[in-house]
C-alpha cells in the first residue's frame, strides 16, 4: 500500500491507498445511494416464535457494528418470528441495517447484511434498514458507514440527552464517499474482512481458553479433601473501603491509588487507579490503606469481581478486600477461589437499590484451603492459562487497533 497526497486541495483522496490507484473519490448524497426500507416496529416480546423469520434487533447491530452480519452467525441472538405484515420488507445480501437508538454515540452504527442463505430476514425495532440503489463492492458500504469520517457527519444530527437517536431524515442529509474504481472498493473490503475474520478467530481462542480454565479451576478445587475446608474469615482479613469528602479538594489528586468497582475484574492484577486520593483524604475517611497483594473484591452492586493489587492502594465502599494470612493462604490462590466466592456473594447479597454482601456474610463463605504447597501447584497451573489468555488478548487488541487505524486512513 502507498501513501498518496492530493495534488489539488479540491480533490478528495484518503491518506492510504493501494498501489495503482490515484484518482479522486466521489461523494454522493445518502438519498442518491440508498432507498429506505420499512422495518418491523414490534418488539421481540410481541413477535411470534414459529422459527420462520429472523428479526435483527438494534442490539445485534451495535454488538456487530464494523463487521459483516451473517444470518448464520450463532453468536447473534436472533429471535425467530412468524409475524406477517405488509408494512415491512424482507432483507437481502448487501442491505444495510443502522441502529437508530443507543445510550451513547454508537447510535448510527451500521452493519451490512451478507449470507441470507434464502432465509426470511427482517429489520426489527429501533433499526433503519436501507438498500443500495447502485452497485458497490460487497461489504464496502458496511465498512464505510462505520468509519470516523462518516460518524462525524452523524454526531451533530443526533437527538436526545440520556438516550440518543437519529432519524431517517437526518441520515438522508449525510454523504457517502467511495472510490470510482470497483476494484479499489473490493481491495478495501477484502482487507478489512480478513482482519474481521482473524479477530473473530482470536476471540474464539480466548473464549475456549477461558472455558477450559473455568472447568479446570472447578476440577482442581473439587479434588481438595473436605477436611481442608475453612471459613474465609479464618484465613484472611476482610477490609472495607470508603470515599473521602468530594467537596474537599485537599483529599484528592494525591499519590494513593483509589479503586472503584468498574476498574476491577478486567485483569488479574491492577496497578494504577483512575483517581487518586491524598494521605489526608485517606486518614479522614473510612478508606483503608491495603498492602500489595491484597485481593480487591467488589461487594456492592457489582458482586464478586476480583483483581490483585500490585502495590499499596485503597478502595471505595463498594469493596470488601481480602488480605491473606501468609501462613495459611496465598493471595493468588484466593484470587482463584473467585469461582466459589462470586456465587456466594450473589446468593447472600441483600438490598433493594444496591445489592450488597456484608463483611459478616462474606467471612462465612466456606472454601477449600489445602497446604501452601498444594496452593502453589494450583496457582502455577491456572496462572499458565491466564498468561496464555493475556497473550491472545494482547494480539486481539493489536488487531482491533490496526483496524481502527485503517478505518481512519483508508477512507475519507
Amino acid at each position: 500500500m502507498a501513501n498518496v497526497s492530493s495534488s489539488n486541495g479540491l480533490e478528495k483522496r484518503p491518506k492510504l491507498r493501494f498501489p495503482g490507484f490515484d484518482e479522486p473519490w466521489i461523494s454522493q448524497q445518502f438519498s442518491c445511494v440508498f432507498s429506505f426500507l420499512q422495518n418491523n416496529t414490534l418488539s421481540r416480546a410481541e413477535l411470534d416464535s414459529d422459527g420462520e423469520v429472523l428479526n435483527i434487533h438494534y442490539g445485534d447491530v451495535l454488538i456487530k457494528f464494523g463487521s459483516i452480519l451473517d444470518c448464520n452467525d450463532k453468536d447473534i441472538p436472533h429471535i425467530a418470528s412468524g409475524h406477517e405484515s405488509q408494512n415491512y420488507q424482507y432483507l437481502q445480501n448487501g442491505d444495510i441495517i443502522i441502529a437508530d437508538t443507543a445510550e451513547d454515540e454508537t447510535v448510527g452504527k451500521a452493519t451490512e447484511l451478507v449470507n441470507v442463505s434464502g432465509r426470511k430476514v427482517e429489520a426489527g425495532l429501533h433499526t433503519i434498514p436501507c438498500r443500495p440503489l447502485s452497485c458497490f463492492a460487497s461489504m464496502y458500504l458496511g465498512y464505510y458507514m462505520n468509519t470516523p469520517h462518516f460518524h462525524r457527519q452523524l454526531i451533530p444530527l443526533m437527538q436526545g440527552i440520556k438516550v440518543l437517536s437519529i432519524s431517517k431524515g437526518n441520515i438522508a442529509k449525510t454523504k457517502i464517499c467511495a472510490p470510482k474504481s470497483m476494484l479499489e472498493q473490493q481491495k478495501i473490503s477484502y482487507l478489512l474482512n480478513v482482519l474481521d475474520r482473524r479477530t473473530a478467530a482470536q476471540r474464539k481462542v480466548i473464549e475456549v481458553l477461558k472455558k477450559y480454565k473455568r472447568g479446570l479451576n472447578h476440577k482442581l478445587l473439587s479434588e481438595i479433601d473436605g477436611q481442608n475446608y475453612q471459613e474465609l474469615g479464618t484465613v484472611c482479613s476482610i477490609v472495607g473501603g470508603g470515599t473521602p469528602d468530594t467537596l474537599r479538594p485537599e483529599y484528592w489528586k494525591g499519590n494513593v491509588e483509589w479503586f472503584t468497582p468498574s476498574e476491577i475484574g478486567k485483569s488479574k492484577y491492577v496497578l494504577s487507579s483512575l483517581r487518586k486520593i491524598s494521605r489526608l483524604g485517606l486518614s479522614n475517611s473510612s478508606a483503608k490503606l491495603l498492602p500489595a497483594g491484597a485481593v480487591l473484591l467488589t461487594t456492592r452492586a457489582t458482586l464478586g469481581e476480583m483483581s490483585i493489587a500490585r502495590s499499596e492502594c485503597s478502595t471505595n465502599q463498594g469493596f470488601q478486600s481480602l488480605i491473606a494470612d501468609s501462613k495459611r493462604v496465598l493471595p493468588e490462590y484466593l484470587y482463584y477461589l473467585q469461582i466459589l466466592i462470586k456465587p456466594w456473594c450473589e446468593k447472600y447479597a441483600s438490598g433493594n437499590t444496591f445489592r450488597e454482601i456484608s463483611k459478616a456474610s462474606l467471612s462465612k463463605c466456606v472454601v477449600p484451603v489445602p497446604c501452601l504447597n498444594s496452593q502453589k501447584r494450583i496457582v502455577c497451573i491456572l496462572s499458565r492459562i491466564d498468561d496464555l489468555i493475556e497473550t491472545h488478548e494482547r494480539a486481539n487488541d493489536s488487531l482491533t487497533q490496526i483496524k481502527e487505524g485503517l478505518l481512519q486512513q483508508l477512507f475519507i
